[in-house]
């Protein structure tokens, strides 16, 4: 059922709006999180559930829709109150179907439970901080780490932890910003930042461990190189045995402003080190591209050959190698 199939059905049921809450993914479908459902779920106090002639109710819905799939006692949701109005209708709001998704661990609610998760944080990119906050833990450090793909030089890694009433407006993923405006926020961030750690691991190390552990290593010796010691740390995608409670978020760049943080003073820091490589070496065009495989690198590499910062286990230069 699509929005106005579920209202015209909750419209037939005539049971007083203030009375229950729509739950689960009828809930869903009328806050344009999803299209359609097959289901209409209410949930109530169990007084109101008690006075209520149920079997005459349900008879109005279509025999394919079940009195257990419609009207479910969810006590503990209704009571908390976690809900938003819409055209009258109480609903449970995102963050509680949100909870109410993960509390069900059913393997067909991983993707909604994953684009609930987005939406939430691009409302509030403070969503998992707050969280953190509210179990006690006051410095919370973002991790993240830039330079996995290119051809050239070390992976960088950044360990920022923010103050409290930290704010940035336009602060994402760095990979999402401009040059100019990741470099007004480099400068921004490292001004407010309680504290900052940078890992480097260069090309050699990444030849001998691979790009994985390598990034693994940047992102332990950013944390250790932070001047404070951070009681969580929030990373982007990666797991991490570091020894401190870690939590990582899949798309955490986006999601956490302190992974964003992270990101941006991790790229901002390569991207410079590349600037200074490209002085030596302009044929490569490394201010350009940042080691990636470009045409133009490509190329590069064909007609003068590779440099001592060039990853030898990478593909392209590997081929070049063993051809020459």
């Amino acid at each position: 059922m699509k929005k106005l199939e579920i209202l015209q059905k909750l419209e037939e049921l005539s049971i007083e709006k203030d009375n229950y809450i729509i739950v689960g993914d009828s809930a869903l479908v009328l806050q344009d999180v999803l299209e359609e459902t097959d289901h209409i779920n209410l949930s109530c106090s169990e007084n109101t559930y008690n006075t209520i002639n149920w079997t005459s109710k349900t008879n109005e819905f279509e025999e394919k829709i079940k009195y257990r799939d419609c009207f479910e006692v969810e006590t503990d949701f209704y009571d908390r109150g976690n809900s938003i109005e819409i055209l009258g209708y109480n609903v449970l709001n995102l963050e509680s179907c949100y909870e109410l998704k993960v509390l069900e661990k059913k393997k067909k609610n991983k993707k909604i439970i994953n684009a609930l998760d987005l939406i939430l944080c691009q409302k509030d990119n403070l969503r998992y901080e707050k969280k953190l906050k509210s179990k006690g833990y006051k410095l919370i450090a973002g991790v993240d780490e830039v330079g996995r793909g290119p051809l050239v030089g070390p992976v960088v890694a950044a360990c920022v932890i923010l103050p409290d009433k930290f704010h940035l407006e336009g602060l994402t993923d760095s990979k999402k910003l401009s040059e100019a405006k990741r470099d007004a926020f480099f400068e921004e961030i490292k001004a407010q930042a309680l504290a900052i750690g940078i890992g480097i691991i260069d090309e050699k190390k990444i030849d001998e461990v691979n790009i994985y552990e390598a990034t693994k290593l940047a992102m332990k010796e950013a944390i250790n190189n932070c001047n404070i010691k951070p009681d969580h740390i929030l990373i982007d995608a990666m797991p991490l045995d570091i020894g401190i409670p870690t939590t990582s978020i899949i798309k955490g760049d986006i999601k956490s402003i302190t992974i964003s943080a992270a990101s941006v003073i991790a790229k901002v820091t390569r991207d410079r080190m590349l600037y200074e490589l490209d002085k030596t070496y302009p044929m490569y065009d490394f201010k350009n591209n940042k080691g990636y495989p470009t045409k133009k690198h490509l190329d590069a590499i064909n007609k003068y050959g590779i440099i001592d910062e060039h990853r030898k286990s990478y593909g392209p230069v590997k081929k070049y190698l063993e051809n020459k």
